[in-house]
């Protein structure tokens, strides 16, 4: 499967579903299985990484300490001390199961059953190793590197094979998942593959325009993408509060695509809140020079609703 993504999954209910299995259901009964292997896979395991916005759009590399079970290094896996091996069990002489005969209604019933001695292997071990006591693994943390390619999002996992759980008996490791959990920036959202953010403007700025210079998230990952720390932002004259402003190609790599997401950063004007009595009288004359000057408590309808615009269509007030 694809290195990022999901573990999980299984067979949906009716596969490989027969008589044989409606029988057993009933009395237990199965054709013979033979001993299972005292090998057998591990399990997958789970680690959840957090990394910066930066790290998420332009790739990273972690050093993690997982606590998961390995080899054992003592009886490399076989369960059993220096100089000793499993033995046949004397119970089910081999085969891993026990059977039963029972009657009923139906006649005489067979039924089979893992060996309550070997646990169904087979086998057993006299002489366990004292290191791992028979299980032929042990606990042990270690160091491992993540790579984590660029334009992951919360929830994308990574995944690392064979560095899961090794299995029972020394068998193959199961695969080890890393969870990406995104932490919140301080300046952006991240929506999909586009950047937002919020820039403050001076009342001045809007009515007159300007040009910004805005940090971007290359700033953040050391001028990553070959990008300036930078990116012009222009206001346009008359700009109003809550217009947006696109920046193409300045959002999140394609994860699994070429190209990247867009900025989009949303104009805020700032109405100015203290004034002297000169600023106060400039903005008095300007009111007054474009006859925006109304009586206290004038209710005055905006020329762009519908109400506007048809007094506008048909020449009325």
């Amino acid at each position: 499967g694809h290195p990022l993504g999901a573990a999980g999954g299984g067979a949906g209910f009716g596969a490989g579903f027969s008589f044989t299995d409606i029988m057993e259901s009933f009395f237990g009964q199965s054709g013979p299985r033979g001993p299972q292997p005292r090998s057998r896979r591990g399990q997958d395991a789970l680690i959840r990484v957090d990394i910066e916005l930066a790290e998420a759009a332009f790739g990273t590399t972690r050093e993690l300490t997982v606590d998961t079970a390995v080899v054992c290094s003592r009886c490399h896996g076989s369960g059993a001390a220096e100089g000793s091996q499993p033995v046949t069990c004397d119970t089910c002489r081999g085969r891993g199961e026990v059977t039963q005969v029972q009657r009923s209604f139906l006649g005489e019933v067979r039924t089979a059953r893992p060996c309550p001695v070997c646990r169904g292997y087979g086998t057993v071990i006299p002489n366990p190793c004292p290191e791992c006591s028979g299980d032929g693994r042990v606990r042990l943390r270690r160091t491992i590197t993540v790579k984590v390619p660029s334009g992951v999002d919360a929830g994308t996992r990574i995944q690392l094979s064979g560095q899961g759980e090794v299995g029972p008996g020394g068998g193959p490791a199961g695969d080890l998942y890393a969870e990406i959990d995104v932490l919140p920036h301080s300046t952006f959202t991240r929506r999909g593959d586009d950047l937002f953010c919020d820039v403050y403007v001076p009342m001045t700025a809007a009515a007159l325009g300007t040009t910004l210079e805005l940090p971007t998230l290359e700033a953040d990952a050391g001028g990553a993408a070959g990008s300036d720390g930078t990116v012009p932002i222009e206001v346009l004259p008359g700009t109003q509060s809550g217009e947006p402003v696109m920046v193409r190609g300045r959002g999140v790599p394609r994860l699994r695509g070429t190209g990247r997401g867009d900025l989009v950063v949303r104009i805020v004007v700032e109405t100015p809140s203290k004034l002297d009595d000169e600023q106060t009288e400039l903005l008095r004359r300007l009111a007054a020079l474009r006859d925006e000057e109304r009586p206290a408590g004038t209710v005055v309808a905006s020329q762009k609703g519908v109400f506007g615009r048809l007094r506008n269509a048909f020449g009325t007030r």
